[in-house]
């Protein structure tokens, strides 16, 4: 699960360790102040009931890495008035044959798990594939980063303190509920396993989905599923809705009328492309149609988004995009994983 919205990151631009500061390099060569934030740290987690055996074990063996500082500062973040790239060559890097293939691969291999997750939740078998294909390509990479390490770093460098430090403390507390240490690999950024939790999400949504007692979503598929579809249990999966559909806007639509009046407080970029909620029945009405043989009941709520511009593709999204997008609150990636999911079910 990317950083930027609590998931892994992927694709970034690395600066080289002499476009440093120097107030960054010199608290890369103090290795006696990022002890003695450790010890800051140490205090926090006894007092929020880490055992002091569990801190003595991991805390000494944390070491500065200036590489986790270099990834952090290189992430491509635009401004807020940067121009929004078009989805279709993102569409065509990230949905390709390959990536299908090995989702419907996946879907198969996993199925009997997948209808017994999607029974008990609702979450469709697909989806929860197209995740899985979107954050560790179905498991083939994971990242190898040491995550005690790279969020102590995070952390002690202090740009975005209020987000690593608890992710710290919750991989602290991990520990201590008998998590190994040398299975906590992932990202830079914290993200671990094949559904890239981070740790706070790992406790409160990895489920074990293999009976043995423990979450395992390093190792064991079917406890990253069934982590996965927890995961949007949780941020309000409704069952049996589509995610959307693609559809054709006539040229004669008033945009301005439907435009959404409603200032996002999350994700203003993401949701502010959005249109204001209309029915099915409504959108037929005005003209927008299913652009393949998909469509939504009549009385579905949905917002039009034309990721491209008007007379370029475009999309009905219901209430579970919204928890697509609770995962990575992103229209690309949230379109991608819908589309991809559609693939892996055809």
């Amino acid at each position: 699960m990317r950083i930027m919205t609590a998931f892994a990151c992927t694709a970034l631009a690395i600066v080289s360790i002499s476009a440093a500061t120097p107030i960054q390099d010199a608290k890369a060569q103090d290795s006696s102040s990022f002890e003695t934030y450790l010890q800051q740290v140490r205090q926090k987690a006894l007092q929020e009931g880490v055992h002091a055996q569990t801190l003595d074990q991991v805390l000494p063996g944390l070491t500065y890495n200036p590489r986790v500082i270099e990834l952090d500062q290189s992430q491509p973040g635009g401004s807020t008035n940067s121009a929004i790239p078009p989805f279709a060559p993102y569409q065509r890097r990230h949905i390709t044959t390959e990536r299908i293939e090995n989702g419907k691969a996946a879907y198969r291999r996993l199925i009997a798990k997948l209808i017994d997750v999607e029974r008990e939740t609702g979450v469709p078998g697909p989806i929860i594939m197209a995740i899985y294909g979107k954050e560790t390509n179905y498991g083939s990479y994971m990242g190898d980063f040491n995550i005690p390490r790279s969020l102590a770093t995070l952390a002690y460098e202090g740009r975005r303190r209020a987000l690593f430090e608890p992710e710290l403390l919750a991989v602290l507390k991990l520990i201590d509920k008998g998590v190994p240490q040398s299975a906590l690999k992932g990202s830079w950024a914290g993200a671990m396993g094949m559904p890239q939790f981070l740790p706070s999400v790992y406790l409160r949504l990895a489920k074990d989905g293999s009976g043995d007692g423990y979450a395992d979503i390093w190792n064991s598929e079917y406890d990253a599923v069934a982590s996965i579809a927890n995961y949007f249990v949780n941020s309000g999966w409704r069952r049996g809705e589509p995610w959307g559909i693609a559809v054709n806007v006539p040229s004669s639509i008033d945009r301005l009328a439907i435009e959404s009046k409603i200032v996002p407080t999350r994700c203003p970029r993401v949701f502010g492309r959005h249109s204001h909620w209309k029915s099915m029945a409504e959108w037929r009405a005005l003209g927008v149609v299913p652009a393949t043989g998909k469509s939504l009941d009549e009385g579905t709520m949905a917002t039009l988004l034309e990721p491209d511009g008007a007379g370029s593709r475009a999309y009905l999204l219901t209430g579970n995009y919204r928890v697509i997008l609770d995962y990575n609150c992103s229209n690309f990636y949230g379109l991608a994983v819908g589309l991809l999911a559609d693939e892996i079910r055809s």
